[in-house]
């Protein structure tokens, strides 16, 4: 279980980052395409807002390579050390796949991630702790 006031809490659950009692999104099913990014303006548990600015989410882009390219490792090295895949063209096929299959996971771990390196938990905000 991950303990609650971490960072990475945050990140793996979706919560906010300050306070971590509410998801940030509206619809907590990441293949719901159409909804996929949507969120809250704030948190309804301690006000916090998450566009921080406009375009404030711009910035996971960057994040969301890297986390591409670990997804991507993770797959290559699965197919090739662990099924023992040994074509090149179909390790690239799965590797296709699956960031074509964890992308609207992979979008939202990089918001997470981003939001994240911004926001910091607050146990002042925490209406549970109070």
């Amino acid at each position: 279980m991950l303990k609650k006031g971490t960072k990475l809490n945050s990140i793996l659950t979706g919560s906010c980052p300050k306070c971590q009692n509410e998801s940030m999104y509206q619809v907590k099913n990441p293949y719901k395409l159409n909804t996929t990014l949507k969120m809250h303006e704030t948190c309804s548990h301690c006000g916090t807002r998450y566009k921080i600015e406009p375009s404030f989410f711009y910035g996971a882009m960057y994040v969301s390579y890297g986390v591409g390219i670990a997804f991507a490792v993770a797959a290559f090295i699965i197919a090739r050390y662990f099924i023992g895949i040994s074509d090149l063209l179909t390790t690239f096929f799965i590797i296709m796949g699956t960031l074509i299959g964890f992308m609207p996971i992979i979008m939202r771990l990089s918001r997470n991630i981003w939001i994240n390196l911004f926001i910091s938990y607050d146990k002042e905000k925490d209406p549970k702790r109070s």
